[in-house]
């Protein structure tokens, strides 16, 4: 009984094996991931303080959250 590895041969056929893929370079570095665990975290603790009922330091750190830091984790090299 063929193994499974040559049943996939036999369905391929012959020809030249795929080639490798190519080295894929990530989008985001190692910065661009701190950031983005920044902003959760600052956007975390904005919605904590929201549910204690903080009316100022909620907004305050969900919007640095939402409309610097993420901003700032995608366009950081």
């Amino acid at each position: 009984m063929p193994t499974p590895a040559e049943l996939r041969r036999q369905r391929r056929g012959p020809g030249p094996r795929p080639s490798e893929p190519p080295n894929v370079e990530l989008p985001f570095g190692r910065k661009n991931y701190i950031l983005f665990g920044l902003a959760a975290l600052v956007i975390l603790v904005g919605y904590v303080a929201l549910s204690k009922g903080s009316i100022t330091l909620a907004p305050i750190l969900l919007l640095t959250g939402y409309l610097v830091l993420i901003p700032w984790g995608i366009l950081a090299k």
